[in-house]
């Protein structure tokens, strides 16, 4: 049944087909359900007064989450759901310079909370790993060796429950990612943050990182094997180049060489003080080329590319039409022409209404990929804006 309800008795759940009365001139780009409180805060900001509802396609209302309870089909637009992904990213980072702060003063690591923290992270993810793929995007360039430990246990999680590993092998995987990097809190700063080419004796010091961090999860009660290796070998390369122990491809696991693919990959794409990180489409441009050197294994740098998508969920990219848009889920038919919504006037360096579009029906495509850094905008920004939006 079609009812009108005044803006101040609609709840999250109920399906909005039009707007009835308003101060404003505001339009809906599309019907749909109410996500969450922030929608219905953000049709009270635009002067809506009353809206025409579905009353037949009212969802139900989880109560503890303060959300709507939703099948895959259903799930609300990713957007919506970062907000969460941001707060789980959040405490991952607090974890992790508790990490830090005990590895620096010779205190044994704790990993009650770095198992903990990581188990929340594949729980997200094997509901909705695209929140997560986003929340990696909206990063602090000061914070890099804080946020990039969390993000390589991500990426690494989100690529192993892609390949079907075994949920006690993906657990092993995403503490050891979370780890990898302890050792780094023994290297210098001015090395760690050198934005010119490091010599050969500081660049030997930095590597020595791998050999700290080896010795500091040794001695982490509890640890598993398996979570030692993947810190053991992220720097290794099937070539033989690689370090601490540079072996070649017989000697590197699987495991070894999902984490350099993953570690190399934030590396590239996160923005620091010093340097602006490359577009997905570069990084993944670079990950083939180390592949055909045969560093990187080919068939898994392949695999990763697959998993994360031409245009990874959270990325931005630039229309035909000038317009700046955000990648919000994949055509699994058509994975170059993914589902977006546009935000940004590239012409007149503004935002505007933001209209979800299906690139496989429309007329729009994609010029290009590119960073938020590209329009001196900010991607906490851009994230609000949207959210916003609803």
């Amino acid at each position: 049944m079609i009812v009108e309800v005044e803006i101040s008795e609609l709840q999250i759940g109920q399906y909005v087909v039009d707007i009835v009365r308003q101060k404003g001139t505001y339009s809906l780009t599309q019907s749909g359900h109410v996500k969450n409180e922030a929608v219905i805060q953000n049709l009270i900001a635009k002067g809506v007064e009353s809206l025409l509802i579905d009353t037949s396609k009212t969802l139900a209302m989880d109560e503890e989450q303060g959300t709507v309870n939703t099948t895959e089909e259903e799930r609300s637009p990713v957007i919506l759901e970062i907000n969460k992904a941001k707060k789980l990213f959040h405490e991952s980072k607090v974890i992790q310079r508790q990490v830090f702060e005990d590895a620096q003063l010779g205190r044994e690591l704790n990993l009650s909370p770095v198992i903990d923290i990581t188990n929340k992270t594949i729980e997200t993810i094997f509901k909705n790993p695209d929140a997560l793929t986003c929340v990696i995007s909206i990063r602090k360039k000061d914070e890099y060796l804080l946020e990039h430990s969390v993000s390589v246990s991500v990426l690494m999680t989100i690529f192993a429950k892609y390949l079907k590993l075994d949920r006690q092998i993906i657990q092993a995987l995403s503490v050891g990612a979370f780890l990898h990097d302890v050792g780094k809190i023994m290297v210098p700063e001015e090395i760690l943050n050198k934005p010119s080419k490091l010599t050969p004796q500081e660049m030997t010091i930095m590597q020595s990182h791998v050999n700290h961090s080896i010795e500091i999860i040794e001695n982490t009660p509890g640890i598993s094997e398996l979570s030692l290796e993947v810190a053991a070998l992220h720097h290794e390369k099937l070539d033989g180049s690689g370090y601490p122990f540079n072996l070649t491809e017989e000697s590197i696991s699987i495991y070894g060489r999902m984490v350099s693919i993953c570690d190399i990959f934030d590396a590239l794409t996160a923005s620091r003080c010093y340097k602006e990180g490359y577009t997905h489409i570069k990084a993944f441009r670079i990950l083939r080329q180390l592949a055909l050197q045969k560093q990187l294994d080919q068939r898994l740098v392949d695999l990763f590319i697959k998993c994360m998508g031409v245009y990874p969920i959270g990325s931005l990219v630039e229309l035909n039409t000038h317009r700046l848009a955000i990648v919000e889920s994949r055509n699994k038919n058509d994975p170059t022409n993914p589902n977006v919504r546009s935000f940004f006037n590239c012409e007149q360096n503004r935002y505007i209404m933001t209209e979800d579009i299906d690139l496989s029906k429309s007329e729009d495509f994609i010029l290009k990929a590119v960073k938020a850094d590209d329009y001196h905008l900010d991607m906490n920004k851009i994230v609000e804006f949207l959210l916003m939006e609803g």
